[in-house]
């Protein structure tokens, strides 16, 4: 089984290209795969699947050519992961599958998905939905949040700089089942002085449902941005957002949110399938 790995500011998959949806992807495989120390080890997977050789997808085939099979860490499907989306289409770009500049439309299960391949990789987001008052309880400590869907769950909550830095992210924070059934990703975020050509600043880190504490998160880093945008008052403006694994930029206009940032493709191989699904149940 042919594979490739990638990051986007630390965020980080395994990609298996597989054109006509024949790959035999598992729970348990997926998250085989993904463990660290006895797989290959990734915050999620992205199968590369054409549209219409995928049932998720194939309604949208005449509009995009590829989807983003998307799977957490823990084997778990989810929506959309705005760093996915870039290091998806910069594999694209360099298996020659599309143009090495330009842009094209990629289908995830939120929809479909704008991209723009430069030095770095621009993807329009869907158009986040600030909606409710919740919290999150992490470290013996419960922090207001407010929710925001991105095309997939989160939960921003405001801190100081301080309380960012010492939160101990190695399990879930608690959350209110009623208002995410499904789980959701947890952002803590602390404001600061914009860099020059921002409206506005935040550090973050991030508890991604499926995965645990990850280095970056692009979605997570969307709704940051709206959740500060909409504090200040601001319908439009760019937010730059540091995460761990490097710095993000979202720009919202009064038509579009793009979420702009690095995206790497570190290297190629092949997978010994058959050993990670002797490992695969044991997860």
């Amino acid at each position: 089984m042919r594979f490739a790995k990638g990051h986007g500011t630390g965020n980080d998959f395994v990609i298996l290209p597989d054109p006509d949806g024949v790959l035999p992807l598992t729970p348990t495989f997926v998250a085989a795969l993904c463990d660290r120390r006895r797989g290959i080890g990734a915050d999620g997977v992205l199968r590369v699947v054409r549209s219409a050789a995928h049932p998720d997808a194939e309604a949208s085939a005449g509009t995009a050519e590829w989807f983003m099979d998307y799977w957490n860490a823990d084997g778990s499907q989810s929506e959309m992961c705005g760093n996915g989306v870039r290091v998806y289409a910069r594999y694209l770009a360099e298996a020659g599958l599309v143009a090495p500049e330009g842009s094209f439309n990629l289908v995830t299960r939120a929809g479909v998905v704008p991209v723009t391949i430069g030095e770095e990789i621009a993807a329009g987001m869907p158009m986040p939905r600030v909606y409710v008052q919740s919290e999150a309880t992490s470290d013996g400590r419960v922090f207001g949040g407010t929710a925001v869907d991105v095309g997939n769950p989160h939960l921003v909550c405001p801190v100081d700089e301080p309380t960012l830095e010492r939160l101990d992210l190695t399990r879930a924070p608690d959350i209110d089942p009623m208002i995410f059934p499904a789980g959701v990703n947890v952002e803590f975020a602390a404001a600061g002085a914009p860099p020059a050509g921002a409206d506005l600043y935040r550090r973050m880190r991030v508890y991604e449902r499926g995965s645990g504490e990850t280095q970056s998160c692009g979605s997570g880093a969307c709704a940051v941005a709206a959740v500060a945008l909409d504090h200040a008052g601001l319908e439009t403006g760019v937010v730059v957002v540091d995460v761990p694994g490097g710095r993000l930029t979202i720009t919202q206009t009064a038509s579009e949110f793009l979420l702009a940032g690095p995206a790497v493709i570190v290297a190629h191989g092949d997978v010994d399938a058959q050993a990670i699904r002797q490992l695969a149940p044991s997860f």
